[in-house]
């Protein structure tokens, strides 16, 4: 069967949306820039999609913001683009890596990441004491400092107190507050009441330190290796990272979730639904059902590789982890390096946010 001229639709009288040629010399700033790429197409419409979904997750009275961020972005430089949307009272909780912590822990602290020399080979910089990060360098000087601040908190904690990620953060952000006021992802949620979670901590830089500080104290009371490794002076219980951040969902009118990447945080920050769930059918608790209502994802990552980084929203709705687009759900996703996308959206949703009073 041919198609006929006289079937041919009409998209104006379909209703569907135009797009509009993008024309930079009308465009003043960083907000009109992305209003007009939203009228484009390709990756242009997705960053200004993710501009308008942003803005309005953040204007919403009602809606608690969770932001996962995982890479290498303190390392990058991003990290005072957490600092800010905490700040703005855009970030109700953080979840993220141990290694991004502990490199803005070092940020924070007042020491300097470098450009690596491409002529430089890998064997040389370990030698040197260089840690390379793609086209960074992270100095092993800088992570032996950071130890030494990280050990003077665990000086002071209660050996008795059963600790999480986020009760360590919070100690390690009150010590940055009193000693500073530079600004950092720990320092500043720790003074606006902030919760981070780390939940691989055990993968990170800050578990080495927390794991050397308890094999000093075990070799300063007599004990030997290898037994020394086996003895733990302080109680860490990663479930009651889940019990707090679960408590925190549900006492949230509406869910928002920014996204960095990928990985364990943002898998780690979703699960709290299929969580919840599983407690209202397995043990017959009277929970309500929660659902993500906003989201906006800045990954490279592709969704046919089939891992967690480069899933789509829409697959997560299959999850229970995110409300369909039928009951309200608004998400938006670019395929960009955060360290180009984030920058651009976060200015013009500030100036967009500014024009709004």
């Amino acid at each position: 069967m041919r198609r006929k001229a006289e079937d041919y639709h009409d998209g104006a009288k379909d209703g569907l949306e135009p797009l509009a040629p993008l024309d930079i010399n009308s465009v003043q700033d960083f907000d009109e820039l992305l209003k007009a790429m939203s009228k484009t197409a390709f990756g242009g419409r997705s960053l200004g999609e993710a501009a308008d979904v942003l803005t309005d997750m953040v204007r919403d009275p009602d809606c608690t913001i969770v932001g996962t961020f995982s890479g290498a972005m303190s390392v990058a430089k991003m990290g005072l683009l957490i600092c800010e949307m905490i700040d703005r009272g855009w970030l109700q909780a953080v979840v993220t890596t141990g290694a991004l912590v502990a490199h803005g822990l070092i940020e924070t602290l007042g020491r300097v990441h470098y450009k690596c020399p491409k002529s430089r080979s890998d064997r040389d910089l370990y030698f040197q004491g260089y840690n390379r990060i793609y086209d960074t360098l992270e100095m092993e000087a800088n992570l032996d400092y950071a130890e030494d601040v990280f050990r003077t908190v665990l000086e002071k904690i209660d050996p008795n107190q059963v600790w999480s990620s986020a009760s360590l953060c919070r100690e390690l952000g009150k010590y940055l507050s009193e000693q500073s006021d530079q600004p950092g992802i720990l320092r500043n949620a720790y003074l606006k009441g902030v919760p981070v979670f780390i939940p691989a901590f055990i993968d990170s830089e800050l578990a080495l330190d927390m794991a050397i500080h308890m094999v000093r104290k075990s070799l300063s009371v007599g004990e030997q290796l290898p037994n020394a490794l086996m003895s733990p002076s302080l109680q860490f219980n990663p479930f009651l990272d889940i019990g707090e951040y679960a408590q925190q969902a549900l006492n949230a009118r509406k869910l928002g979730i920014f996204i960095i990447g990928g990985g364990v945080p943002r898998n780690w920050a979703q699960q709290v639904m299929p969580y919840l769930e599983l407690l209202h059918m397995r043990l017959k608790l009277d929970l309500p059902e929660l659902r993500f209502n906003y989201g906006v994802r800045l990954c490279p990552e592709p969704d046919y590789w089939g891992g967690l980084s480069g899933c789509s929203f829409k697959e997560g709705v299959s999850w229970g982890k995110f409300a369909s687009p039928e009951e309200g759900g608004r998400f938006a996703e670019v395929l960009c390096d955060a360290t180009i996308a984030w920058p651009i959206i976060m200015k013009a949703v500030i100036q967009r946010i500014e024009k709004m009073k």
